[in-house]
């Protein structure tokens, strides 16, 4: 079995080894907290453009991605024309003969089902919203809504996928992971890219670390997940018997004997590795400290909700986003599962959004009251919208709602995005869009965009080939920007 200790013992005697660490191991210990931008630090310090190639709207991003694909129809998109057709059949002039999933194929009527709930207009925009958002309407006026948002994915696997790497097939990087690699980070003492989970009832689609995976980009841009509980990041704490002094000990002479490998394979991946450890040490301290809401005032608490004082909860995780952005982490990505309501959807979808209203507009809220939604942004949306027809049988108080890729909103908020703006539109059907249509791909290049990258212009050379996030495709959303 290959064995790296083994390897560098052969290569070097215990004599040269000696001579040329007399001094390097602790010089190396004190040239990383000395001098951040030391050989181990560089790989997670700037990042591959050196500096944003434009001036950036956006230094952060919180994205609250809503798994399982939320109605559109019961909570942005108000169709009266659905509450005239109640029962009817979609039209097959509407449909237009357009792919089906496997769920509802098969039904001999596609029964048209208008939202059991009620809608009202706010703000001076007079934009549509449900009254299961009752939070959301408070910071109305901070949000940008695309109502016009399309995939070609009609799974969900592929289609959370799509939203989160540019692709439906597994193995590229995350979108986390491209801004990490384009931009570095800004603080070194925590990830540039960290990933929140929560989920609002059992049984949902499942979550793969695919999607905040760094892909075929260098392995120190991969999405860290922090989790609930006393050990927030898996192996971060040293194991009994070992401290601090000598989890440094170790670091140091881990160091130099990657630093000899490197010396004769040249691959950059071990560098990477040791910035990898280095940045686990330093969280060490920094990760307690960052994820300690100990200390928030109670009206804090009350602002995100009840359910903030439970850990792992969306609320909670909300807060915690904000207190990461207060540390410069770049890119925060919550999941939140749930979504996915084939049946039972008027019951199930008031589950959801009582768990994610409050703290999603008290996170506005708080970014705001702190000047950080100057340069912070937040995006909430799904990966798929669902369907104005109802799946098996209908009645007022129970139907179901089938995956819909053709359009579903997703709202923005914050830096670089213009307020109280509501861009596109659907049919009175809400089944096609009749104007301003957005895809993922626009999306994706509107972000970046807002964060001072061009889109065609970050790439990574793999296998020949050079891959960006929006593949071949995309274009800004100017319409948006403010």
């Amino acid at each position: 079995m290959y064995n790296l200790e083994d390897e560098i013992h052969d290569q070097l005697s215990r004599r040269n080894f000696l001579g040329k660490t007399s001094v390097g191991l602790g010089a190396l210990a004190l040239a990383s907290l000395l001098n951040p931008k030391s050989l181990l630090a560089a790989p997670s310090e700037g990042g591959a453009l050196g500096k944003p190639q434009f001036p950036p709207k956006v230094k952060r991003i919180i994205y609250l991605f809503q798994s399982g694909a939320p109605s559109q129809l019961e909570l942005f998109d108000y169709k009266p024309k659905l509450e005239t057709m109640w029962g009817e059949d979609l039209p097959e002039s509407v449909r237009k003969g357009q792919r089906l999933t496997g769920m509802t194929a098969g039904q001999s009527r596609f029964p048209l089902a208008a939202s059991k709930f009620k809608f009202a207009q706010y703000g001076p925009g007079r934009m549509w919203i449900s009254e299961l958002l009752p939070y959301t309407t408070k910071v109305i006026n901070e949000l940008s809504f695309i109502r016009t948002m399309h995939t070609e994915a009609i799974n969900h696997d592929p289609a959370v996928t799509f939203f989160q790497t540019g692709s439906q097939q597994a193995g590229r990087p995350s979108f986390g992971s491209w801004v990490s690699y384009g931009l570095g980070s800004d603080n070194q003492n925590l990830p540039a890219f960290v990933v929140l989970l929560s989920k609002g009832r059992n049984g949902d689609q499942p979550l793969y670390a695919k999607l905040w995976s760094n892909g075929f980009l260098p392995s120190i841009h991969q999405g860290v997940v922090f989790r609930s509980g006393p050990d927030p990041v898996y192996y971060l704490n040293n194991p009994p018997g070992i401290d601090k002094a000598s989890r440094r000990r170790m670091l140091d002479y881990l160091a130099q004997m990657h630093q000899e490998q490197y010396k004769q394979v040249l691959d950059p991946e071990i560098n990477n590795r040791m910035a990898q450890y280095e940045m686990a040490y330093r969280m060490q301290t920094s990760v307690p400290e960052t994820l300690d809401i100990s200390k928030e005032p109670n009206y804090i608490f009350d602002m995100y909700g009840p359910d903030s004082r439970k850990p792992g909860t969306f609320a909670a995780n909300c807060l915690l986003a904000r207190k990461l952005i207060e540390k410069d982490v770049k890119f925060v990505q919550l999941y939140h599962q749930g979504w996915d309501q084939h049946g039972n959807l008027p019951n199930d979808i008031q589950i959801q959004t009582r768990s994610v209203d409050q703290p999603s507009a008290a996170l506005i809220m708080d970014l705001k009251q702190r000047g950080l939604l100057d340069d912070t942004l937040v995006i909430w949306g799904g990966e798929f919208g669902r369907t104005n027809y109802s799946q098996g049988k209908l009645s007022k108080d129970n139907y179901g709602r089938d995956h819909h890729p053709r359009c579903f909103t997703i709202w923005m908020a914050g830096a670089g995005v213009k307020k109280g703006l509501v861009y596109g539109e659907t049919d009175e059907f809400g089944y096609n869009i009749a104007k301003d249509p957005v895809h993922v791909h626009d999306f994706q290049a509107t972000v970046l965009h807002l964060m001072g990258v061009d889109h065609e212009k970050l790439t990574f050379k793999h296998q020949g080939r050079r891959y960006r996030l929006t593949d071949v495709h995309g274009k800004v959303v100017k319409p948006l920007l403010a």
